[in-house]
């Protein structure tokens, strides 16, 4: 079993913060960015830099779900003010306005790079595209969390809505919530979770009361199978330092980075990996 996301019972809809949709805070407006498995082009880096010294706090910050926020950015009314979001728009970091709230696919960063059983950045992209090209999936809620772990065991152990772990180069198991699901070959996998969550969201329902999570539904999405052999047992979060390659995955500090070190990050261009340990892997030769 995976450690479930308890929460209380639901009384509002899901204000998870957006681009187009900001969180409100004392100093301004709050932007969360989604990034597909961390994957961050290093020159995004460089511009969301540049727009969070100019208009907001000067900081780009990184979360617990390997995303970006900027914070205290001007607006009105709950939006970005036209020339903010206008810059936001241009660090290509919102390819998808409709759908940017469910873009939430977390992958073992060094997946294709170092390590593991395979590849997994296809099947993110994969994953990714269908959900942004189905109207319908727009209304998956902003917190529900798509977790794909390459068989080394860093994610296999982190709660997620609907996910899988490889077991080799071809197939993985599927987690549903809190269990494990059937096993998949790794060509099909995108297609078996979005069919998961089309699932998910025509037995959720509608209105403020609607679950988030699909360890909150009152049924299973599908029937729970037995651990596959194997699954790897859980692994460490990866290490600040240096990696295999020439690869360095560096801490970001709480106050996030400035300008200046987050040019520094991006000075090799190419495109950096944003971690669940709120950090960033600046690729060297790694194979």
């Amino acid at each position: 079993m995976f450690p479930a996301d308890a929460s209380a019972p639901r009384t509002r809809r899901d204000r998870c913060p957006g681009a187009l949709r900001p969180w409100t805070a004392e100093d301004g407006l709050l932007v969360r960015l989604r990034l597909i498995g961390g994957r961050l082009p290093a020159r995004s880096l460089t511009a969301l830099a540049a727009l969070a010294e100019e208009y907001g706090s000067g900081r780009v910050h990184v979360t617990g779900r390997a995303n970006l926020q900027v914070r205290a950015l001007p607006g009105r009314d709950g939006r970005l003010d036209p020339g903010v979001l206008g810059a936001l728009e241009a660090t290509g970091l919102l390819p998808s306005p409709s759908h940017e709230l469910v873009r939430n696919v977390m992958a073992s960063p060094l997946t294709g790079l170092s390590g593991g059983h395979a590849d997994l950045r296809p099947v993110a992209a994969a994953l990714d595209t269908a959900l942004c090209s189905a109207p319908h999936r727009a209304a998956l809620p902003g917190r529900f969390l798509f977790v794909l772990d390459d068989g080394r065991g860093d994610l296999v152990d982190r709660a997620c809505d609907l996910g899988l772990t490889a077991l080799d180069g071809s197939t993985a198991q599927l987690r549903v919530g809190d269990r494990h699901g059937p096993t998949v070959r790794l060509d099909g996998a995108a297609d078996a979770l979005v069919r998961l969550a089309d699932l998910f969201l025509e037995r959720r329902g509608d209105g403020p009361t609607a679950p988030w999570h699909v360890t909150e539904l009152p049924s299973a999405l599908c029937a729970p199978q037995p651990p596959d052999p194997r699954l790897p047992a859980p692994a460490p979060p990866l290490p600040y330092g240096s990696l295999p390659g020439g690869a360095r995955h560096v801490p970001v500090p709480e106050e996030g980075l400035d300008r200046a070190a987050a040019d520094a990050l991006a000075a090799g261009g190419g495109d950096l990996v944003v971690t669940p340990w709120r950090g960033i892997v600046v690729p060297g030769e790694v194979r």
